[in-house]
């Protein structure tokens, strides 16, 4: 591209930067994981529309810095290549100053090469702040070419926490009243989820369509050319209508006639990686056997309700299962913990989530929307006391939308938490 090709977009991309930065902005903790003063990159990545841009404009102008900006994801920078990278920092420079010491790149990725160009600014002083919508090309380039030189933050949608405060809801006020409404405004977000432009789309089916359409096309079949995406797109759908459920290859390819079991594994992984899937394995000291009896989830459970070819039930029971395991990996992957699920034989009882570090268990967690019949309850309890037995994990958590209570069941005191007060103010007895 021309100089000036580059600098009127930069000019353009300006203009827009107060639409993006809203007034209602919600203040997210991950905010404080970004350290704008650091040498190394700064590099927020996690799936499209999560809110990455609008966390990284925040927190630069809370700190009051003057800074350029550049977002990759617009077509007019489609065909960028690196060679092209100098010519925009010369733009940016004419569009925010010669003194910026901080440059802010959305979507980077787009561009091959990138993290040449990236090493360099650093080598040089600059501050710089990066987002991405796919994990592989950002943390293969950044592991092999930024070794030690970036901070790593990943960003999932709303939490429930998030979403109330988006609402303006009062979350440390127990009255009766206000748990009422807590307890009907989780039914909301296990519906909609936490995409934070959602709650103003009129059209939510086409929006959520078009951000797994967007997922699709440009994070997953452009860059790993992938002619067959018709049949990408009819895996997707199928893994979003069967969330959390195991994921047998061989009844994929059976099922879905695209290729050999490799092509199926690749195209999870790919799933995996633009952040709409989200994986759990099983927890094994084996590594087959966590290679094997993998489990789907998505990014976000408004998916599950606003995603074309829509099939699935408004079970909240499937959609709480899901937000736990957003949650459990918003507050274990910065501590680097492991999130797996538990079912050592086809006969044992099954435990929804394991919290281990380094192959040790620290909580058990099942999962219950109801829990109001008996039978249903001493299932569920059944399950962590038998896990508990195999494992000698003593942390043992039953969440449920019922009050918060102690149950003792062989001896075993088992923690029945209330999902509201487990979102809101629960971080865990590890």
């Amino acid at each position: 591209m021309e100089a000036n090709e580059i600098y009127k977009v930069l000019l353009d991309q300006r203009e827009e930067l107060p639409f993006l930065v809203e007034n209602n902005f919600v203040q997210r903790p991950e905010a404080a994981l970004i350290s704008l003063d650091n040498k190394q990159a700064q590099v927020v990545i996690g799936v499209r529309r999560s809110g990455k841009s609008t966390l990284c404009h925040m927190a630069l102008l809370k700190a009051g810095l003057k800074y350029g900006y550049v977002n990759f994801d617009d077509d007019r920078l489609a065909n960028l290549t690196v060679e092209d990278l100098n010519k925009v920092l010369e733009g940016l420079y004419r569009v925010y100053g010669n003194e910026i010491k901080h440059i802010f790149f959305d979507e980077i990725q787009n561009v091959d090469g990138w993290h040449l160009f990236v090493n360099r600014l650093l080598r040089q002083g600059l501050r710089i702040i990066i987002t991405g919508s796919n994990a592989k090309l950002l943390s293969s380039e950044l592991a092999t070419h930024l070794t030690g030189r970036y901070n790593e933050i990943k960003l999932y949608p709303f939490s429930f926490r998030d979403y109330c405060a988006y609402r303006k809801l009062a979350t440390d006020t127990p009255t009766t009243r206000n748990i009422a409404i807590l307890k009907n405004t989780l039914e909301d977000y296990l519906m909609e989820g936490g995409f934070p432009e959602l709650d103003t789309i009129a059209d939510k089916h086409g929006y959520v369509g078009g951000l797994i359409d967007a997922i699709i096309t440009k994070d997953i079949m452009k860059r790993f050319r992938i002619k067959n995406g018709s049949g990408l797109k009819t895996l997707a759908n199928h893994i979003i209508n069967n969330a959390g459920q195991m994921i047998n290859l061989t009844e994929l390819v059976e099922t879905f006639k695209i290729g050999t079991d490799k092509t199926v594994r690749n195209y999870i992984d790919y799933l995996t990686q633009a952040f709409l899937m989200v994986p759990v394995t099983k927890f094994s000291y084996k590594s087959t056997e966590r290679l094997r009896n993998g489990k789907a989830y998505v990014v976000d459970t408004g998916i599950l309700t606003f995603h074309p070819n829509n099939i699935t039930t408004e079970n909240l029971g499937w959609r709480l299962e899901n937000a736990v395991l957003l949650e459990l990996l918003r507050r274990q992957t910065p501590q680097r913990r492991d999130i797996s699920y538990y079912r050592p034989t086809s006969r044992s009882r099954e435990v929804d989530f394991v919290v281990s570090e380094r192959g040790r268990v620290l909580e058990l967690l099942q999962v219950a929307y109801d829990i109001s019949n008996p039978k249903t309850l001493s299932r569920e309890l059944a399950s962590l006391v038998e896990a508990s037995r195999k494992t000698g994990c003593k942390n043992l958590t039953l969440i449920a939308c019922t009050d918060t209570r102690k149950e003792i069941v062989d001896g075993m005191e088992i923690n029945v938490v209330s999902a509201v007060e487990w979102f809101l103010h629960t971080a865990g007895n590890i």
